[in-house]
């Protein structure tokens, strides 16, 4: 499949990532473009694919201008594929229609995460097509918590966390008191005549080194293109 790889951003290292997802992508067979400025989206590149693939975060260096929303709103609901990664899918204040294409996602000010830590992500959905080849696993990464979360999601993958307070990187600011609970961590959905892959997991280059994360993307990227 044709894939339009998006990349950059602050406090991500994509210069890392982004090199091992365009590899294990191209490994599968994809043909992949990876464009960091926003312009891909709206100078005919977008359209002669098959999928749009975000390890990006858009919102402050690289922000998307209308021309962007309306092609990728555009690109998705007429039935093409959306993978989205991490933090790829933060709420945005001045494009609320994001949020009801990914089904949520990173929510500043509201959501959260543990330290850069191993934890166990569980495969809450054995039988959904994301996850088949794949059993429950340990990675290093985030696990994003109390993240925007919209109905119509099909939620396929979990964590659980026993709660703790936690230094926020901010001086002088109170810890942060994360409370126990399981937490969803990837999920699909529709938008239009689109399909969506919205997966939480991805921080950085290990994260994505994990072959379960690898195989997650690619059950995805299938899955979106079909």
């Amino acid at each position: 499949m044709k894939l339009l790889l998006m990349t950059g951003g602050p406090i991500h290292p994509y210069e890392k990532s982004t090199p091992v997802l365009k590899e294990f992508l191209i490994g599968a067979g994809h043909n992949v473009t990876v464009r960091e400025d926003s312009d891909a989206l709206s100078d005919g590149t977008l359209s002669g694919m098959d999928a749009l693939v975000f390890n990006t975060s858009r919102w402050d260096t690289h922000p998307l201008v209308e021309i962007h929303q309306n092609s990728i709103q555009d690109f998705i609901s007429s039935g093409k594929g959306f993978v989205c990664l991490h933090i790829s899918g933060a709420t945005s204040k001045s494009w609320s229609e994001y949020s009801k294409i990914t089904g949520g996602g990173w929510n500043r000010g509201e959501s959260y995460h543990p330290p850069y830590e191993n934890f166990r992500v569980d495969v809450s959905d054995t039988s959904h097509i994301c996850t088949q080849g794949v059993m429950s696993f340990n990675t290093d990464d985030e696990c994003y918590m109390n993240v925007d979360f919209k109905e119509g999601n099909d939620v396929f993958l979990t964590a659980d966390f026993a709660g703790g307070s936690f230094e926020k990187n901010v001086p002088g600011a109170p810890p942060v008191e994360m409370p126990a609970g399981t937490f969803p961590l990837g999920w699909t959905r529709t938008y239009g005549k689109g399909k969506v892959f919205n997966l939480l997991l991805g921080h950085d280059e290990n994260s994505q080194g994990n072959k379960s994360f690898q195989k997650l993307v690619l059950n995805g990227v299938d899955w979106v293109t079909r």
